[in-house]
């Protein structure tokens, strides 16, 4: 163990610098999706994601959000355990068929108004798993659906872009 600790000591740091925190384009699309926030609810943003049977990327961008570099806590968006406290859906994978019923009762759980957006081409359009036996493909096909936002995996910055456009308004399905 000592020469473990006394090797480490001698090599040092081997990770790579963290990026720069002050990217000037992530901050206004974060002051933008602030402003957007408030104008909206008056309060921050709370979101239920619900992995509905993905191959989990989508949900490692997702977590990215709330890295020290995005920190999209600070714009007033935070994820909750519960949909009762939520105001939005964030669904990622395609609708398996043992995740159906649990959607369902997830979206009726959640207080109206409500927002609902399906992240990834799977959860947008079934994906990879489009016409497969256990999938119902996306997740319009199970409940309704305020905005789309395609990729494998959408990237953070595409996620926060699609936040700022069901907020305002200029969602498009």
């Amino acid at each position: 163990m000592l020469r473990i600790l006394k090797q480490s000591l001698r090599v040092g740091r081997v990770t790579e610098p963290a990026p720069e925190h002050d990217d000037p384009e992530l901050e206004r699309l974060g002051i933008a999706l602030r402003r957007a926030i408030d104008a909206r609810l008056g309060r921050s943003l709370a979101i239920r994601q619900v992995d509905a049977g993905s191959c989990n990327a989508c949900e490692l961008e997702i977590h990215a959000l709330n890295n020290p570099y995005h920190d999209i806590e600070r714009f007033g968006v935070h994820f909750v355990a519960s949909p009762r406290h939520a105001d939005a859906l964030l669904i990622t994978g395609p609708v398996t068929r043992h995740m159906e019923t649990a959607l369902r009762r997830t979206w009726l759980a959640t207080p109206a108004p409500k927002l609902v957006i399906a992240a990834g081409d799977c959860a947008c359009d079934g994906g990879e798993f489009a016409a497969g036996y256990a999938a119902r493909d996306g997740v319009e096909r199970v409940i309704p659906v305020d905005l789309k936002i395609p990729g494998c995996p959408p990237e953070p910055w595409v996620l926060m872009q699609g936040l700022l456009s069901v907020l305002t308004g200029a969602s498009t399905r």
